[in-house]
């Protein structure tokens, strides 16, 4: 048997750390991906150093992947990306799919997350979602226990104030189907019913965005659908309640995100360009 030298009982641990690591960078940066790098980055500097010179390396890794994050963020404040480079879509088969429910809660509250500064996103997910200390986050932050406790403050109650997905999935996914079944069949009048007077519809094409204004012009073109053949299923897109549509060949052709209000739908968002669709992690077609 031979014996663990000091580099590798430091994999060893830091093995044991990294699912916490990419939770916590996932929930800070909204992307698995950015979130995987982000702690191969703290492995990299973990590296570099000298095994004795750590006293508590879960505090080191979480700094380390919290500087790198709030780095991340920064930049993006900086650089706008294109909305929804990223799209998270899981199908809804029904209201008693809890996997469903988890996914868009989850996904709803990385929207919010999106809307706050890269400081404060930061103190809320570290201290409320994975209880560090607030002397702790201010040390990454360069801000005092007490600005930083402001800070997490602030975005707790903006979070707070903003309504999560419920339960009961029923009356969203009924929006849905009577849009889908206006939509197919040329129905005006029933589109008009369950669309907002001042909803928008943004459409990701391969040109560029498209943004149709109000009920009327929404309805014009989703009568449009009647001539369509596709196939479109419930889903859960970016948390938000949304449709995916496959063509015969079994080809994903637009996925949508909407936002419903009191029974009516005020917020479309379509991603209908084929090389974004082709990179994104998109569910099997329908059998």
């Amino acid at each position: 048997m031979t014996e663990t030298g000091p580099q590798e009982a430091v994999a060893q641990a830091f093995e044991q750390q990294r699912d916490r690591l990419v939770s916590m960078a996932h929930r800070m940066l909204g992307s698995r991906a950015d979130a995987e790098d982000a702690v191969q980055e703290a492995w990299l500097r973990l590296a570099r150093q000298e095994p004795d010179s750590i006293d508590n390396l879960g505090g080191w890794l979480t700094t380390v992947v919290g500087r790198v994050c709030i780095n991340v963020l920064r930049t993006r404040k900086a650089k706008p990306e294109t909305p929804y480079d990223e799209l998270t879509v899981t199908l809804d088969d029904g209201p008693e799919d809890d996997a469903v429910l988890a996914d868009s809660v989850g996904l709803a509250l990385l929207v919010i997350l999106e809307t706050l500064t890269p400081s404060a996103r930061l103190a809320f997910v570290l201290h409320d979602l994975f209880a560090v200390p607030y002397e702790e986050i201010g040390q990454i932050l360069g801000k005092s226990p007490d600005a930083t406790k402001m800070l997490a403050s602030r975005a707790r109650r903006k979070i707070h104030g903003t309504p999560l997905p419920t339960e009961d999935h029923t009356p969203q996914r009924a929006v849905l189907d009577a849009f889908l079944a206006a939509a197919r069949t040329g129905d005006f009048e029933g589109l008009l019913q369950v669309l907002d007077p001042d909803v928008t519809w943004r459409v990701h094409t391969a040109r560029g965005t498209t943004i149709r204004l109000g009920a009327t012009e929404v309805a014009t073109k989703a009568q449009h659908g009647k001539n369509a053949k596709l196939t479109a299923r419930n889903a859960v897109v970016n948390g938000n309640p949304g449709l995916v549509a496959w063509d015969k060949s079994s080809r994903i052709r637009s996925v949508m995100s909407c936002t419903i209000v009191n029974g009516r739908i005020t917020e479309m968002v379509s991603v209908t360009d084929p090389a974004r669709l082709a990179q994104l992690d998109l569910p099997a077609p329908p059998a």
